[in-house]
């Protein structure tokens, strides 16, 4: 039985990510260089590490770019492109259909705490989440499962008893090395990216695809 549902916060709750991607798609081509997806891809869900969209320009190809000039530039843009968004189709009503069913409620990410504060007052959800864990609190970030781990302990309940909601591949990775099922909502740019195969996950267009009883009931095939 299920007893908790545990969210992503960028591209699951709301669709950041495909506002970052376009930021610095834009910035790149103004230099003669092209950012395709999958290269891009490497920092979705997870950290800079594999790759630094900031930094590669200067550090990589060697361009003369002034870096905080260049970061200014791509966060004026990214803020541009969010003050269109809000949150994903069906997530409001899983929110409120999980808190009526008694269902706990966390959110695993692996942005930090400044950044997701931002989104939740703005978007007036932060009351549903019982428990939050970010990058602020882990070692590492996905797709190590430690986020989920962590948000599983603090909810107390066991990894087969909740499932995750997750937009990337790096997310699903976490939630199935946690133990958990995967309802995976592609964004606008997750879409464009390949899924590992796993008997845990179910891949759907949007939220309001997957009616909230099977959710509850572990129908997930």
């Amino acid at each position: 039985m299920i007893k908790a549902i545990i969210f992503d916060f960028d591209g699951t709750i709301i669709d950041t990510e495909t506002a970052w991607y376009y930021a610095f798609r834009d910035a790149y081509l103004e230099h003669g260089v092209e950012l395709g997806v999958e290269q891009y891809s490497q920092c979705l869900g997870t950290s800079l590490q594999l790759f630094n969209p900031y930094e590669y320009l200067m550090t990589e190809l060697g361009l003369p770019i002034d870096k905080e000039v260049f970061k200014a530039r791509i966060r004026a843009d990214h803020t541009a492109r969010m003050d269109l968004e809000e949150v994903r189709d069906g997530v409001r009503d899983y929110l409120r259909q999980a808190k009526e069913a008694g269902l706990r409620i966390g959110l695993a990410t692996s942005s930090d705490r400044a950044w997701i504060d931002k989104y939740m007052d703005r978007l007036g959800i932060r009351d549903y989440f019982e428990v939050i864990r970010c990058a602020d609190d882990v070692s590492k970030v996905k797709p190590d499962p430690e986020l989920y781990l962590s948000a599983l302990e603090a909810l107390g309940v066991r990894a087969d008893e909740a499932v995750a909601i997750e937009d990337s591949p790096n997310g699903a990775r976490a939630a199935v090395a946690a133990g958990m099922h995967c309802v995976i909502v592609p964004n606008t740019l997750t879409k464009l990216l390949s899924f590992d195969p796993s008997d845990r996950c179910y891949r759907m267009e949007s939220l309001s695809d997957f009616e909230f009883g099977r959710l509850t009931a572990g129908a997930f095939v």
